[in-house]
């Protein structure tokens, strides 16, 4: 294959030819023979302006070149017909205003996918927080199931060693603080029950009467 003829150009040190790549366009090869030069600028100019419009604009869009597209059409029906086109200005114009509320569009789009996105988070953040009070609460009630567990084995130990210490008997002296406070609470108890029932007895006999 033979290499470009800029490359060639280039090498050979000769001039460089008048159309390149963009000769190849469809735009060019629908044109007259006559109007291949004007139409391939045209062509140039409007790509130029296009990247310029890509590079420098915050949300990318189609309308400019939608817009410079049917520049170049209307331009090829100017050279066939001679239809005069509309002028660069006025389709610059219209064009902003339509990519003015697609930019809107898309700004609300993206608003709405941020929205949504917090939402998951939010979600998210309160159902881990919900897992971990359950945990949490899990976690305090085996805990407070144990202590009463320990409470009640150390009472059924004291009662046990009361139990042993008056079989052997042995005065309620002998016993520690502890162990006599325990038989004087249940000594208490036990009156406060024989008191209660005496009550209840004369009670019966009053109505009785």
């Amino acid at each position: 294959t033979a290499p470009p003829a800029g490359s060639r150009a280039l090498k050979t040190r000769g001039n460089t030819p008048k159309y390149g790549l963009i000769f190849h366009s469809t735009f060019i090869g629908r044109a007259a023979a006559k109007n291949k030069g004007r139409i391939s600028r045209y062509l140039a100019n409007k790509c130029t302006i296009a990247s310029r419009i890509d590079c420098f604009s915050e949300v990318p869009t189609s309308v400019f070149g939608d817009k410079l597209r049917e520049q170049v059409e209307e331009r090829l029906a100017f050279y066939e017909t001679g239809e005069p086109p509309r002028k660069n200005l006025d389709v610059m114009k219209e064009a902003v205003v339509e990519a003015n509320e697609v930019v809107a569009e898309v700004k609300r789009k993206q608003e709405k996918k941020e929205k949504k996105k917090k939402k998951r988070e939010k979600r998210q953040l309160e159902a881990l927080a919900a897992a971990a009070e359950v945990e949490n609460s899990v976690l305090e009630t085996e805990e407070n199931d144990i202590e009463p567990k320990k409470k009640k084995k150390k009472k059924q130990q004291e009662l046990e060693a009361e139990v042993e210490l008056e079989e052997n008997g042995l005065e309620e002296e002998a016993l520690p603080k502890k162990k006599r406070k325990v038989t004087v609470e249940a000594d208490q108890e036990e009156e406060e029950e024989e008191e209660e029932e005496k009550k209840k007895k004369k009670k019966k006999k009053k109505e009785k009467e």
